[in-house]
């Protein structure tokens, strides 16, 4: 699970997005979560072919930090809290994330949150 600003509009956040095709690819179930209001049909067109499942706080009528929404993102997923990580650059969105029984994942760089699920993830 992945926020959009800060973690997707990184300078190299390119590397991020092939990350997140070769996780989908390998079967890694991904999904969106941005406190936006939603997104136009051709955003969200292009973010389909990164995730499985996109929420948008002003579409759910939750936001992060609140663990609900992280819930609600797990939910769309088709996996317990217990099996996502949450990547964020917030330190309160992240902490929300833990409380929903997720891991959490604070993004400083691309190379770094790469490298942290690399351990997470180390099967692929």
């Amino acid at each position: 699970m992945v926020d959009f600003a800060g973690v997707l509009t990184d300078p190299d956040a390119s590397r991020f997005y092939d990350y997140l095709a070769a996780a989908r690819e390998r079967g890694v179930r991904t999904a969106l979560l941005s406190n936006a209001p939603g997104a136009s049909d051709e955003v969200k067109n292009t973010m389909l072919g990164y995730f499985d499942a996109l929420v948008f706080s002003g579409e759910v009528g939750v936001a992060k930090p609140d663990p609900a929404v992280y819930l609600i993102a797990a939910d769309r997923l088709g996996l317990p809290a217990a099996h996502c990580a949450f990547v964020d650059d917030s330190a309160t969105n992240i902490r929300g994330a833990v409380q929903a029984g997720m891991v959490g994942v604070q993004h400083r760089s691309v190379g770094e949150t790469l490298e942290e699920l690399a351990v997470l993830f180390p099967e692929w």
